[in-house]
């Protein structure tokens, strides 16, 4: 029989199995260590999740600096990059999206790799570059970046690819080269033979292997979840979960409201001894693995939240980036954040609730998101509803900033 566990518990293992609920390394530890004790924090942030996904789109920072933020409060930056981009203990591949991916899962994505070989091509057709040349470069110069093979765009829109840039992520794509460093934001694209300690770049998994691997992963990260939503970590099939669920331990469980569900076993075994919370008051990107799955999201904190990056200016409802406030367990507001100058304007504040609890939150995330990006003043521009913005303008400045 399944096990019951109510809407709150499924509520706060949600939030556990994402480092947003009792870590281990609070941010108030994070921001007294040393860089090197940081770059650890966040590679074990990393090895946690099992994926961060990455995004061009850069408001206060990118989204991979946001989910280490989100968890550690305010560390160095350049720890952030480092711990993501030394060349050696992570690397980018296709997971939920374009991710950062522990080097460790490098035999996990192997389904793929052959999945693409067997298929030819992708999004823009047949590599068309010399593919032998971009290899022996590779292998006699080192890594290349786009702009060493002539650029990543033929001169249009950013999605109208290079010949050499869509033959440089065939490679990537198919496990011939890897990325594990950035130059600024440039991928360097490097020998996978070179790059991928030989012991995992040789562990050819079969598909099955993959795949169940995978399920435990999502089962893992999501900590309780449908099968639509633990397939959709690493973009599996539904019917892939439902086929490796049990043979990799997930647990089937009853959640009220919810359709049929599974459990990790971490994430039982947590719930059975969990002592007191201690809970995150942060700033979410929108990219957050806990609100990867919009239904989800919806169903367990009641927020219908969408990215509305992509949306006409017009028909934005709550803003290009809006941040999710998460504040005691709960998603409180949504903050459509920009930096001018030295100041974190917030031009569109959307309570969820109105509370003092809420607003207080709310204030707080404002105020420390504005230091870590060196902000010194806050400033408050529309909020919903228009009572709350005179009470957050005096919040904000009483959490530590001035507020404008």
């Amino acid at each position: 029989m399944p096990v019951e566990v109510s809407p709150a518990d499924a509520r706060r293992i949600a939030l556990w199995s994402v480092g947003l609920l009792s870590a281990s390394m609070t941010p108030a530890r994070a921001q007294r260590a040393s860089k090197a004790r940081q770059v650890d924090a966040v590679r074990d942030v990393l090895g946690s999740l099992g994926a961060v996904q990455l995004d061009t789109i850069s408001v206060l920072a990118r989204s991979h600096e946001l989910v280490a933020y989100a968890r550690l409060g305010a560390v160095q930056r350049t720890a952030i990059e480092e711990a993501y981009w030394s060349g050696d203990d992570a690397f980018e591949y296709w997971s939920h999206a374009a991710c950062i991916l522990p080097m460790e899962s490098w035999p996990l994505f192997a389904f793929r790799r052959r999945h693409y070989r067997s298929k030819g091509e992708r999004w823009h057709g047949p590599p068309r570059h010399d593919l032998d040349e971009l290899r022996a470069r590779m292998r006699a110069d080192g890594p290349l970046t786009t702009g060493d093979v002539g650029g990543a765009k033929r001169g249009g829109e950013w999605w109208d690819w290079s010949d050499s840039k869509i033959a440089l992520e065939w490679l990537l794509d198919t496990g011939e080269a890897v990325v594990t460093r950035r130059v600024g934001w440039r991928r360097t694209y490097d020998l996978a033979e070179r790059a991928v300690p030989v012991d995992l770049l040789h562990d050819d998994l079969t598909d099955d292997e993959c795949l169940a691997a995978l399920v435990e992963a999502g089962g893992r990260l999501m900590g309780i979840g449908t099968a639509a939503e633990i397939a959709d970590v690493h973009r599996l099939s539904v019917s892939a979960v439902a086929r490796y669920a049990a043979e990799v331990g997930l647990v089937p469980v009853e959640v009220r409201g919810w359709p049929s569900t599974w459990a990790h076993p971490s994430a039982m075994a947590w719930l059975d001894s969990a002592g007191r919370d201690r809970h995150r008051t942060s700033l979410l990107s929108p990219f957050d693995p806990l609100i990867w799955h919009r239904g989800r999201v919806e169903r367990i904190f009641g927020m219908r939240h969408r990215i509305e990056a992509y949306t006409p200016a017009p028909k934005r409802v709550h803003g290009y980036f809006a941040m999710p406030v998460l504040h005691q367990g709960r998603l409180v507001a949504r903050v459509d954040p920009r930096r001018r100058g030295h100041t974190l304007v917030a031009q569109r504040v959307t309570m969820e609730s109105s509370s003092r609890a809420a607003l207080e939150g709310t204030a707080r995330a404002l105020s420390e998101a504005a230091g870590w990006v060196d902000a010194v003043t806050v400033e408050i521009g529309e909020t919903v509803p228009s009572a709350v913005r005179a009470p957050l303008r005096s919040m904000t400045a009483a959490a530590g900033l001035a507020s404008e």
